[in-house]
């Protein structure tokens, strides 16, 4: 199992909004777990993954491992700035290492090759290692298709070549997965989930959206869209100082449920909207486990919806229990970080039983809004300008009511907003690509509750 030291240890938190109780007949319950993490970090931001008594300093490999593919296609030589800007922003990524942080460049066209250090390994960063990789950066040039899948398998095979704890991936790219199937991807992104995650960027505006948030969604990263190739260097850097602080890989959210309850579904709702639902893997009786990830100092929110049997009024019961767990490294019973519990009450007092807790309904309202403007943005795509005002409209309103004001500012650049607080909006005649991409991109960001 993996152990940290006292002075390291990181600390999980769970607690639980709901309103509890139901009226007679009643059966849904719903629940806002909050997951804090906070602390650990001796290391500055990598664990130690330490047997009992633990190695000494020499004998301890690299904790945390990244690797960087970025885009050569043809296409990022037009202009020929978007590949010297990808250039820069890898480089900036290299620097912002930690030392003892295990790396490798990979360069992607229809084709994934290893630009440093090669040989099926990763390097482990220094200053000499650093100045090696910025240096190899000049072989980067542009030509070839575009077929992500192989990437992915690539930083696959090269983060599994040593023993991590933390396993990331960081990938650029300027323009649609034409040459491997959709299948092909989605067969890679399925052998590649749970191994490692992957934030995702897509530079200028002549790549897919959804196959950029797909990419991020599947290995549990952050999608994003940098317009501006000269935007890259700066994100780049916060991509990578995000993930020299992750802490913590492969924590799980376990659900128990008593006999008789079904879980309808559960989502992580901030900082992004994510349905984990389907990737649920069972965990022994009435137990799943669904995959969180890595974490770091942060703090996230998840919406359970469990279904409960009928009782009569002045019942209750557990209707289900939430852990945050990390597998054992010996293959062992799993560490459980934290917990809380999902109760159900039934009542005749109306007044508490009609209740929305103040989570549940701010949360509630912007998983709606993530969804509002993904249908308005393809009822737009399709002509149905119609449909398309209602929705964008309904994304304002509900912008507006929980104070998402990013979301607001993105929204008003595709719609002109007559009147925010009842959603009526017109549709404009113009709107750039950048603009339309940007707000479907962010669209599942979230804001959290007012205090």
């Amino acid at each position: 199992m993996a152990v940290f030291s006292k002075s390291q240890v990181p600390q999980f938190s769970v607690e639980v909004y709901q309103n509890e109780y139901l009226p007679e007949g009643g059966r849904e319950v719903n629940a806002i777990v909050t997951v804090t993490s906070t602390g650990g970090g001796t290391t500055g931001g990598v664990p130690l993954r330490q047997a009992s008594p633990p190695p000494s300093e020499s004998d301890r490999g690299p904790a945390a491992g990244v690797v960087i593919m970025v885009d050569c296609s043809g296409s990022m030589d037009y202009p020929p700035k978007k590949l010297r800007n990808a250039r820069d922003a890898t480089a900036a990524a290299i620097d912002t290492l930690r030392d003892g942080v295990a790396f490798a460049v990979v360069a992607g066209t229809h084709k994934a090759l290893e630009v440093y250090p090669g040989g099926g390994r990763l390097a482990v960063a220094d200053p000499a290692t650093r100045t090696q990789a910025k240096g190899a950066l000049r072989a980067l040039t542009a030509g070839g298709g575009t077929a992500i899948g192989t990437w992915l398998r690539l930083a696959d095979r090269l983060l599994s070549s040593t023993d991590l704890a933390i396993r990331h991936g960081i990938l650029l790219t300027d323009g649609r997965n034409e040459h491997e199937s959709a299948d092909e991807l989605r067969a890679a992104l399925d052998a590649c989930a749970g191994r490692f995650t992957c934030d995702a960027r897509g530079v200028g505006t002549d790549w897919e959206v959804k196959e950029v948030t797909g990419i991020a969604s599947a290995l549990l990263g952050t999608a994003d869209i940098v317009a501006d190739p000269g935007g890259l260097a700066a994100d780049f850097t916060r991509m990578m100082e995000n993930a020299m602080n992750k802490e913590v890989a492969d924590v799980a959210l376990r659900l128990w449920t008593p006999v008789g309850v079904e879980i309808k579904f559960v989502k992580q709702v901030a900082p992004t909207v994510e349905d984990l639902t389907g990737r649920r893997t069972e965990a022994g009786p009435r137990a799943g486990d669904y995959p969180t990830g890595s974490w770091g100092d942060e703090s996230r929110d998840y919406h359970i919806c469990v279904q409960v049997p009928e009782a009569g009024i002045g019942q209750e019961m557990l209707a289900a229990r939430a852990s945050l767990i990390v597998p054992a490294a010996d293959g062992g019973a799993p560490e459980v970080l934290s917990h809380g519990l999902v109760r159900a009450v039934w009542t005749d007092d109306m007044a508490a039983s009609t209740s929305i807790n103040p989570q549940v309904a701010h949360y509630t309202g912007q998983a709606e809004l993530a969804q509002v403007i993904q249908q308005g943005l393809e009822a737009r795509k399709s002509g149905d300008f119609d449909g398309a005002t209602a929705k964008l409209g309904r994304a304002v309103l509900l912008a507006a009511r929980s104070g998402n004001e990013d979301t607001a500012k993105l929204l008003s650049k595709v719609v002109d907003v007559v009147d925010a607080a009842t959603g009526t909006v017109r549709l404009k005649a113009k709107v750039a690509d950048a603009d339309e991409m940007t707000l479907e991109t962010r669209s599942t960001k979230t804001v959290r509750v007012k205090k």
